[in-house]
């Protein structure tokens, strides 16, 4: 094999191997790359008829390469895309240049499952390296692409790696510093979350170029795959394809889909426009409501109460939530997230919060160490409301009659609540609290009634305590009643938070208004 730069300088050019030369011109332009090293159009290949790239995958390809000529940092590339567009191609096709251009590059594959990363991500890599006109460069194995250059084939590789939640070890130690390192993730949103962030902790070398490319159909709306076109929508590259407007797929059959369900169903949503759907077939609240309700401006009156949820931790990776909650604003008034195991500590700064911001009602988790809070904040304050709720405990608001759903318990019945109260309700774009929000999945008992996951279960995926979501839930605990018309308002020395003090006044703050 023929030698090839370790960087886009060829000052050693003449010594080179010409093709080598050639390829290593292409060194940050991964588009020129893939039109020069397969035999499009050529008579007697199963490229014959076909004139290169489609539009939407020379436009990732080109994105990819204006980065590299500027790039500080990892780039990351998201793609979500309906079925039969090109996707898997395109991902090879990446690879191979990736391997190609830069000598000793480095990378890993992985998918959704070992199935999909044995039987589909890895034959179509294989399918386009041979077809590649430096396909003699590599040696194909089961699970890795090896360089066939003496001293090269630990140093100068791809290899395909499954995942897995009790070893992702196996990803923290990718590492190639001052070359090139590659990682892909395929069908990633099914790919977990502490997947991702073992990946994101291991692209730190410095002085090396970091590509992360994650591809994939979008069929869950939670996740990180879901959050490259959310809240880490800056810090990726981000490719939706609509499957209507490449020429690879079945237009018949993509207008059958349209009649059978609706343009704009979930179904058509993912497998034709690449968009994420917008209900989990088991999520408990969708992603579209909560993202609309972080973005809708607060409203609220001073005459609603201000309430308090506050959700006590158990230790460990869990933290200790104060949320606050007038009307239709969760926004105002800043949450409190605390990582104190003393329960001292705990109580005190709940009175201390509770009094500076003059609240109504204090609804506290009183599920293990939270029935010392409830009790030693009541001693703190004295004719306050102040109620320790049960997560576990006996569904005591609604029935069917009342038009809420049939709830198992009081957990079920507060996050009801809420999801019914975020269509018209304000929050923070607080990322923590939108995931947690979003990312919990339900199911119903024997009596048909609505029972929500558990929170080990939920750490089974991957997923962190929804210690915000249950502090915000809290706070739809039980209704609390609107401040009676004879109250003048005033300022809390300092704080800007509007105290109610009720009196015999026919003053009203919003006269004027």
């Amino acid at each position: 094999m023929a030698d090839v730069p370790d960087s886009p300088s060829f000052s050693q050019a003449a010594a080179l191997d010409p093709l080598a030369v050639e390829i290593g011109t292409y060194a940050h332009d991964p588009l020129g790359f893939v039109l020069f090293a397969f035999p499009w159009g050529e008579a007697g290949t199963v490229l014959a008829k076909d004139a290169g790239p489609e539009l939407w995958q020379r436009e990732v390809l080109q994105e990819i390469g204006r980065s590299l000529d500027s790039a500080s940092a990892a780039i990351r590339v998201a793609v979500a895309s309906g079925h039969g567009v090109g996707k898997s191609a395109l991902v090879a096709w990446i690879i191979v240049w990736a391997l190609a251009t830069f000598r000793d590059t480095r990378g890993v594959v992985t998918a959704n499952t070992a199935t999909q990363l044995k039987t589909k991500t890895w034959p179509e890599l294989t399918k386009w390296l041979r077809l590649a006109i430096c396909a003699g460069w590599f040696e194909i194995g089961a699970t890795s692409i090896a360089s066939t250059q003496p001293a090269h084939e630990r140093t100068w590789r791809i290899d395909a790696v499954p995942w897995s939640l009790r070893s992702t070890e196996a990803f923290a130690g990718l590492h190639n510093q001052g070359r090139r390192l590659f990682v892909a993730f395929d069908e990633a949103s099914a790919i977990p979350d502490p997947v991702w962030e073992t990946i994101e902790g291991a692209l730190t070398d410095h002085n090396t170029e970091i590509l992360w490319l994650a591809t994939g159909n979008p069929t869950r709306n939670t996740g990180r795959f879901r959050e490259c076109f959310g809240r880490f929508r800056h810090r990726w590259q981000r490719h939706q394809v609509d499957g209507r407007k490449v020429s690879l797929t079945d237009k018949d059959e993509i207008a059958r889909w349209a009649a059978d369900y609706g343009d704009d169903s979930d179904f058509f949503r993912v497998r034709v426009k690449g968009e994420f759907p917008r209900g989990g077939a088991m999520q408990f609240i969708d992603g579209e409501t909560v993202e609309e309700a972080a973005r809708r401006p607060a409203e609220g009156h001073l005459r609603q109460p201000l309430v308090m949820g506050v959700d006590c931790a158990r230790g460990g990776d869990d933290q200790s939530t104060i949320w606050f909650r007038r009307g239709r604003d969760a926004r105002t008034v800043p949450a409190i997230k605390l990582r104190v195991g003393d329960l001292m500590v705990l109580s005190g700064k709940v009175a201390e919060q509770a009094i500076r911001h003059r609240a109504t009602a204090v609804f506290i988790d009183e599920g293990g160490i939270g029935a010392g809070v409830v009790d030693r904040v009541r001693q703190m304050l004295g004719g306050h409301l102040v109620v320790g709720v049960n997560f576990g405990g006996r569904a005591d608001r609604y029935t069917l009659g009342d038009g809420m759903p049939l709830t198992a318990n009081k957990a079920a019945e507060m996050w009801a609540s809420m999801r019914a109260w975020l269509k018209t309700g304000a929050i923070p774009d607080d990322p923590e609290l939108l995931a947690e929000l979003t990312g919990r999945e339900y199911g119903f008992n024997l009596h048909n009634a609505i029972q929500l996951e558990k929170k080990e279960d939920m750490k089974k995926r991957g997923l962190a305590s929804p210690d915000n979501a249950d502090g915000l839930a809290l706070t739809f605990a039980y209704p609390v009643a609107d401040l009676p018309q004879e109250t003048r308002f005033v300022t809390v020395g300092g704080t800007g938070a509007p105290a109610a003090v009720t009196i015999e006044s026919d003053y009203d703050p919003h006269t004027d208004l």
